[in-house]
């Protein structure tokens, strides 16, 4: 069974009213900004600095492919860390026993899910539209 641990973030949004408008490759890392429902100047931006696995999905076949129950969901949050969940328990055995420091994470609106598998959590801040990502530290 899945366990989600609510990450607090500074902007609280309305999940499925939400949606990711961006996400950026860098090296050894992902930024991904979503939509501030309330605020059409902001955006909710997601960094990961050091990112071994990605996924970008629909909520449909998210919401399909975990057993119930699930632990810890809180209606229209947004961002979790996740223990349990097929995704983590699909990766091999040898990338868990390699990267133990490995946890996984999963942002959910109403159109869009992202999954990170990362060994440090995500920065999550509010951001200008407009705004460019910056560079990951090394």
């Amino acid at each position: 069974m899945p366990k989600y641990f609510p990450i607090q973030t500074k902007v609280q949004i309305k999940a499925s009213s939400s949606g990711m408008v961006a996400l950026y490759w860098r090296s050894r890392g992902v930024i991904a900004d979503f939509v501030v429902p309330q605020d059409k100047f902001s955006r909710l931006r997601v960094r990961f600095d050091n990112t071994y696995i990605v996924r970008v999905l629909d909520e449909m076949p998210l919401s399909t492919e975990e057993e119930s129950p699930t632990e810890g969901l809180v209606r229209e949050h947004f961002a979790y860390r996740v223990e349990g969940a097929r995704f983590w328990n699909t990766q091999s055995e040898t990338f868990k026993f390699t990267h133990k420091d490995a946890q996984h994470y999963r942002f959910v609106t109403g159109n869009t899910c992202l999954d990170v598998i990362a060994s440090a959590a995500p920065v999550i801040e509010a951001v200008a539209v407009d705004a460019k990502p910056g560079l990951f530290s090394e």
